[in-house]
C-alpha cells in the first residue's frame, strides 16, 4: 500500500527553505524540504499548508505542483511524494512548531548538494522546480464529501 506525502519547494533570493530533522533510522540530522504525510480525509493542498506551518511556523501559499515522486524507503514502504512550489510571507522568520524539527535553514542549491539529505528526492524536486517544471494546482481535485 502506498503512503501519500507532500513537500514544498520555497525559494527566496536564490535560497531554499529546508528543515533539519533527525533521520528515522540513524538519528543523525538530515535536511529535507518541509514535508510530511497526508492525514486521512485531508486534501493534499491542506496537507502541504499544514506541514509547512508545523515544520517552519510559516503560512504557505502553494502556486503549482512540481511533480509526483515514488519512493521505496529503507523501511520497505512505498511512498508517493507530491511536491509543490509556493511562497511564505516575505521577511517572516521560520520557527518550527513541530518538536521533531531541529532547525530551519535558507540554503543555496550548492549548500544542499553538500548537505546530508533525507532522500534523493530533495534535490530532484528542487532541480525540477528550478527547471521550471510546473503543473496547475487544479491538477489535484479537492476532497468532496458525498451524502
Amino acid at each position: 500500500m502506498w503512503a501519500l506525502t507532500v513537500a514544498a519547494v520555497i525559494e527566496r533570493q536564490g535560497r531554499f527553505l529546508v528543515v533539519e530533522e533527525p533521520d528515522k533510522v540513524t538519528g543523525l540530522p538530515v535536511i529535507n524540504q518541509p514535508a510530511g504525510h497526508v492525514e486521512p480525509g485531508e486534501s493534499v493542498l491542506d496537507a502541504v499548508r499544514r506541514e509547512v506551518r508545523e515544520e517552519t511556523g510559516l503560512a504557505f501559499a502553494p502556486d503549482a505542483i512540481v511533480g509526483l515522486y515514488p519512493l521505496r524507503a529503507a523501511n520497505g514502504k512505498d511512498y508517493l511524494r507530491v511536491c509543490f512550489t509556493g511562497t511564505v510571507p516575505e521577511g517572516a522568520e521560520a520557527a518550527p512548531e513541530d518538536p521533531d524539527i531541529l532547525r530551519c535553514h535558507w540554503l543555496t542549491r550548492e549548500e544542499l548538494v553538500a548537505a546530508p539529505l533525507r532522500s534523493g528526492w530533495v534535490l530532484r524536486c528542487l532541480d525540477d522546480a528550478l527547471a521550471g517544471r510546473r503543473f496547475p494546482l487544479e491538477f489535484v481535485a479537492e476532497i468532496r464529501h458525498e451524502r
